[in-house]
């Protein structure tokens, strides 16, 4: 490639960005990055009756939040910007009438009574009313006007379109990066409306107009926007501009495989479909984040990536760095299909990543919920506790779950593990117990697990009768790491306080 390569990611600030929104940026960032070109940040908010306040601000965040900003865009101010389509408007008119001078676009008219009347015709005779060639002669528009009609008409402010004079009758052979060969003929095409007398451009003008002042090499987007792609390659034939390479990503499917990933399926199967939480300004509505929900950023990276895309035939790698992935990335390996969802695969990436996490900024991050419950423990003991019971977490939150015995003695005991370990004579047997721990005097994990396996021996008990019951007493229920490890971290005397309880509690 020897133009330096330049994509776009374009969201509407309409609300929060869905997680098919960020994996188009994702797959845009890696592109750019693979060809040392750049990644364009533009939001395109020229619909202003559907703008939500904070959407903008919400977009970037997600972007910096997942390691992948842009290069250029609102705040980031290079020479082709500014980046807000709002900000550009005074650009469109001057494209709108070169179509006009060129014959490729005319004035239309007509109200939108009347077309509602034309289209109630059509639908009576069980037909379709698309406006286009085979009808636009007829119709109250500049092409069945006089010049002097047409120029008193928008003299007298008479509200008018321009619309897009697509060809008559003629095969179009389109490329996409991803799909290959596509044709399409001009006939099935509506003349879409570019611009409206209100001073603004639709999206069509608009984003070509974009792309082409922005230099966009690669327009990177989603499958929603393939039935545009015809018009945009007819928009830039027309401005006799270059046109860029097209690629449409693949729809993200529901868990069922069925029909497109709606925030409804998140909400219903409890995961969620945005990046980060948002708070919706009118209703007060929360929707939840991935970032709240305690994923990490690399999960999320690691999962959408393979929602599309995978590194070839034979490749059996599914843990990437984001360094990784944009060495391995290319459009010749993204899926034509849509993708299922499946939360279940977006717990095992952050399985994996939480596991790589260093002990001490897990444990820095797990403190705040240790105060919430009023226990203020050293660092560096909470560090040793996550060692022990980090490999069968797969969030930060699950920690106390795992964890609350090293902090709190249990104060009631799981029924059915009492029924099973708390038989006649076992008292007894935790009363010697207790007295072996008493008299270990350098209390470490080998002198405890000495004498009392030593003692155990001895006695010729078997060891479910000590450990089972030991262990009921120490964590409330049958779960936890090594009891050695657990009874030298809560150090001696609490240990045996802790068997005291359940003797008086359980006998």
């Amino acid at each position: 490639m020897s133009q330096k390569v330049r994509v776009r990611f374009a969201p509407s600030p309409t609300g929060p960005l869905h997680i098919g929104g960020v994996r188009t940026a994702l797959f845009n960032y890696l592109f750019a990055k693979k060809h040392e070109g750049d990644f364009v940040l533009r939001i395109e908010d020229t619909d202003q009756n559907r703008y939500v306040p904070g959407a903008e601000d919400y977009i970037i965040e997600a972007l910096n939040w997942l390691n992948i900003p842009y290069d250029e865009g609102p705040g980031k101010e290079a020479d082709l910007g500014p980046y807000r389509q709002s900000e550009r408007k005074g650009l469109y008119r001057e494209y709108a009438e070169k179509l006009l001078a060129s014959g490729n676009a005319y004035y239309a008219f007509d109200t939108p009574e009347e077309l509602a009347e034309k289209r109630a015709e059509l639908e009576a005779k069980k037909e379709t009313f698309i406006y286009n060639w085979h009808n636009r002669n007829e119709l109250n528009n500049s092409l069945s006007l006089s010049k002097e009609e047409v120029k008193q008409k928008i003299e007298s402010g008479e509200a008018y379109v321009i619309r897009f004079k697509a060809p008559e009758n003629e095969e179009l052979d389109l490329q996409d990066e991803i799909r290959g060969d596509i044709q399409v003929n001009t006939k099935v095409l509506d003349d879409k409306v570019l611009f409206k007398s209100d001073g603004m451009p639709t999206y069509h003008l608009a984003n070509i107009v974009d792309d082409h002042l922005m230099k966009i090499t690669h327009v990177i987007r989603g499958e929603e926007w393939l039935p545009s792609m015809a018009l945009h390659v007819l928009l830039y034939r027309a401005f006799g501009w270059e046109i860029p390479k097209f690629a449409h990503l693949p729809l993200i499917l529901k868990p069922t495989g069925k029909g497109k990933l709606s925030k409804r399926d998140g909400d219903k199967m409890g995961f969620p479909v945005f990046p980060l939480q948002w708070k919706d300004p009118k209703t007060g509505d929360l929707a939840s984040g991935y970032r709240e929900d305690g994923y990490l950023p690399q999960t999320v990276i690691n999962m959408l990536v393979f929602l599309g895309w995978n590194e070839g035939e034979g490749s059996e790698k599914e843990i990437y760095t984001l360094e990784e992935l944009v060495k391995a990335f290319s459009l010749q390996h993204v899926s034509k299909g849509g993708s299922k969802f499946d939360p279940e695969k977006t717990k095992w990436f952050q399985h994996h990543y939480l596991q790589e996490q260093d002990n001490i900024n897990l444990a820095e991050e797990f403190l705040p919920i240790l105060k919430e419950k009023y226990l203020e423990p050293a660092l560096t003991y909470v560090e040793e506790v996550i060692k022990t019971i980090k490999e069968r977490a797969t969030f930060i939150s699950d920690f106390w779950e795992l964890s609350s015995f090293y902090f709190v003695a249990p104060t009631e005991f799981d029924a059915k593990a009492a029924k099973k370990a708390w038989k006649e004579g076992t008292a007894e047997i935790m009363q010697n117990v207790k007295n072996v721990i008493a008299e270990v005097e350098d209390f470490t994990q080998e002198n405890l697990q000495e004498h009392l396996k030593g003692w155990i021996n001895e006695q010729g008990i078997g060891f479910g009768k000590v450990m089972q019951p030991l262990r009921l007493a120490l964590v409330g229920e049958m779960k936890g790491p090594d009891l050695f490890h657990i009874m030298t971290s809560i150090g001696k005397e609490e240990t045996l306080q802790r068997i005291d309880f359940a003797n008086e509690k359980l006998s």
